[in-house]
């Protein structure tokens, strides 16, 4: 038997941002989330920042595979493919079921207590594009796919607030590039 290689990062990655794009998914609407909840907190934020920092979130593991097995659950209730109760349970969204929420939280926890918060923010309030594909009532379901979007968000949004201060705190560049690179990690 022959020992299975693993897949390279980048096919990892490029799949997570594609199916994100399939699904209607784009980094600039993700980017908008985060530059709302942002803005407040610095007034010379600009969009190409958020765009940057989802790109970045983007490129953890643990997002991509978060996406990858969230978005093909979505899939396979679309084609009615899942085995009853679950079928039925994802495709309506069952207000009790939270293992979507718990497969997004479990990506929010790289970028620590106030990604976590902001993902309960977002998964509750359902702005921008979470919220369109929360209400989105045609025969596609986002079950999954609307708590990862808070999940990266949140994520994106934590990592930009923490970047913000370390330029605030007149950190060098290479320097908040290093702590950026250790939150990549895990």
């Amino acid at each position: 038997m022959t020992k299975k290689q693993p897949i390279h990062c980048h096919v990892v990655e490029n799949a997570a941002r594609n199916l994100l794009k399939e699904r209607g998914v784009s980094i600039e609407a993700i980017a908008q989330i985060v530059y709302d909840m942002q803005i407040e907190y610095n007034e010379t934020l600009d969009m190409h920042d958020c765009v940057e920092s989802v790109n970045a979130v983007l490129e953890k593991r643990e997002i991509q595979h978060a996406v990858l097995v969230g978005v093909e659950l979505d899939k396979l209730a679309e084609q009615k493919k899942l085995s009853e109760p679950l079928q039925s349970i994802v495709e309506m969204d069952e207000g009790l079921f939270g293992v979507d929420e718990t497969i997004a939280l479990g990506s929010v926890f790289g970028y620590g207590s106030i990604a976590v918060t902001t993902f309960g923010y977002l998964d509750k309030e359902k702005v921008g594009i979470i919220k369109e594909l929360d209400s989105d009532h045609t025969d596609k379901v986002h079950t999954f796919l609307d708590d990862l979007v808070c999940s990266i968000a949140a994520n994106a949004s934590s990592r930009l607030a923490h970047r913000i201060r370390d330029r605030e705190e007149k950190l060098r560049e290479e320097e908040i590039e290093h702590r950026d690179q250790e939150e990549r990690i895990g």
